[in-house]
């Protein structure tokens, strides 16, 4: 398979595009600083320079045609403000849907978060930040012309995987390591039968594949 990951230098891609390389995917990660290429090279992927608050649909859509699935994992990150919240959390993901509906990219698979909702309350940076997240998933899934999986983490940690999860529409709070988050999305990636699913994700009991083809179909 061709892959394309927005926010192709963030810590979860960086794994994701190394378990997509290891297995033999082609792998592209979208980065806006050029200084960040041969991390993305390290780690197996082709690094595409663009920067997904200014770029247009069309030049978006450039870089995803002839791939096979497309997965939002940019993030304005959390020494941002409310604004890049609404640019990069909101604004890229719709513009990185909009570009794969264009380049005719059906599989769609979104780094969302726990929590997010276009309806959320509060004043807070982190309030804002799930507002964004969660108007993004609400135009994703509203995409006909997209088999989208929308998956939402819980708090992410550092800690090694342990290839041990828990994934379903409804967890409750708990942690996650990031590693066992990327495992998770490369089986997504190659599962189109999670296709209209909103799932969330902590550690648990289940092998990742188990867990992904426990939820497949429902």
């Amino acid at each position: 398979m061709r892959i394309v990951i927005a926010g192709g230098h963030g810590q979860i891609a960086l794994r994701l595009e190394h378990l997509l390389s290891a297995r033999g995917d082609e792998v592209a990660g979208i980065i806006r600083k050029h200084e960040q290429s041969d991390d993305l090279r390290a780690a197996g992927a082709e690094p595409v320079l663009l920067d997904l608050e200014s770029a247009s649909v069309e030049e978006v859509a450039a870089h995803l045609q002839g791939a096979d699935a497309a997965v939002f994992a940019a993030g304005a990150g959390p020494g941002s403000g409310a604004a890049r919240k609404e640019t990069v959390d909101r604004g890229a993901a719709v513009l990185f849907a909009d570009a794969a509906v264009r380049a005719g990219v059906r599989r769609f698979v979104v780094v969302s978060s726990m929590g997010a909702d276009p309806a959320h309350q509060g004043d807070d940076i982190f309030d804002a930040y799930l507002r964004a997240k969660g108007e993004a998933d609400a135009y994703v899934t509203r995409q006909e012309a997209l088999d989208w999986t929308i998956l939402r983490p819980g708090s992410l940690t550092n800690d090694a995987g342990t290839g041990l999860v828990r994934l379903e529409a409804h967890t409750g709070r708990g942690f996650v390591p990031r590693d066992d988050v990327a495992a998770v999305l490369a089986e997504l990636v190659d599962t189109p039968a999670t296709t209209g699913l909103t799932l969330e994700l902590i550690s648990g009991s289940q092998p990742v594949s188990v867990a992904v083809k426990s939820v497949a179909g429902n």
